[in-house]
């Protein structure tokens, strides 16, 4: 279809606006790589902005040889995986029942389920619970506490109410019982809207910083983010060495900035993987028709 003159003009208008939008989000990423890879003496005089200058390794070979960078690496990683299987299993067990027409008292529950969005639990009970519940200094204390995301549940009970009610209807008449029904039709026709949750747990749990502050004691199971936290206050933490001291090809800036990409880019790189999926589901399951 042809475009008329004023269609052309506003869809121009949008190409530069997002093209702005996003280099505004792009802009902060490609100067922290570039000091990541640029001198001390360029990084702290200001003269790095999306190239680096004075190129040296340095940085990400120090960096790469941190021990304690690498085991929080792994716990974040742990945490993200068993946290977003947990959180996906739930939250389709729970939202299956409540897109029922047979559950009879789905409404009742959903009441109850969506005053928790308006009401959130106190900081110091949520504590306490947590702490009796004896978690305090577990991982599990970063998984089990928000395990589902009411907002995220919605979106998946809604997308189930949008399915053809005749494909539940045949399964029935074919002897499947609700298992069946779940793991057999509804699951594999919801692929986009469980690829786009399961972003959104893992992006939560990759980035889980309040809860590790509250409920982890041990340094040893600190996640990524408080040991991001710990190195940009101190980081002469992380270099371990005196920086006034000899002629080194690193710095406290190139530090910070290397390890924010580090923390960063492993997250960036799951997002490709479920792309297909993620606009097509982030749509899917918010109306109901």
């Amino acid at each position: 279809m042809k475009l008329s003159a004023s269609e052309k003009l506003f869809q121009i208008f949008n190409y530069v606006i997002l093209t702005i939008a996003a280099s505004t989000m792009l802009f902060p990423f490609l100067h922290l790589l570039a000091m990541s890879f640029s001198s001390p003496v360029a990084a702290d005089s200001k003269e790095v902005f999306l190239w680096p200058v004075g190129f040296t390794f340095g940085t990400w070979e120090h960096i790469l040889q941190n021990r304690g960078l690498w085991q929080s690496f792994g716990i974040t990683i742990w945490v993200t995986v068993i946290g977003t299987l947990f959180s996906m299993i739930l939250s389709v067990l729970t939202a299956y029942p409540l897109s029922r027409q047979e559950f009879l008292v789905r409404k009742q529950v959903m009441l109850f389920i969506v005053i928790t969005m308006i009401f959130n639990a106190p900081l110091i009970p949520f504590f306490l619970t947590v702490r009796e519940l004896g978690m305090m200094n577990t991982l599990w204390s970063l998984i089990i506490p928000g395990a589902i995301s009411t907002y995220n549940m919605i979106i998946i009970r809604t997308f189930f109410m949008g399915l053809p009610k005749e494909l539940d209807d045949s399964a029935k008449i074919d002897g499947c019982n609700e298992f069946r029904v779940l793991f057999q039709i509804f699951l594999p026709l919801s692929k986009p809207v469980l690829a786009t949750i399961s972003l959104f747990y893992a992006v939560g749990y990759w980035n889980i910083f309040q809860r590790a502050v509250l409920f982890l004691r041990n340094q040893e199971l600190w996640p990524l983010q408080m040991k991001l936290r710990a190195y940009l206050t101190s980081p002469e933490e992380l270099a371990q060495v005196n920086l006034f001291l000899g002629d080194y090809d690193f710095n406290t800036t190139t530090l910070k900035a290397a390890t924010i990409i580090f923390a960063t880019v492993p997250i960036l790189l799951v997002y490709p993987y479920l792309q297909k999926y993620f606009v097509k589901g982030s749509m899917l399951g918010s109306l109901k028709e």
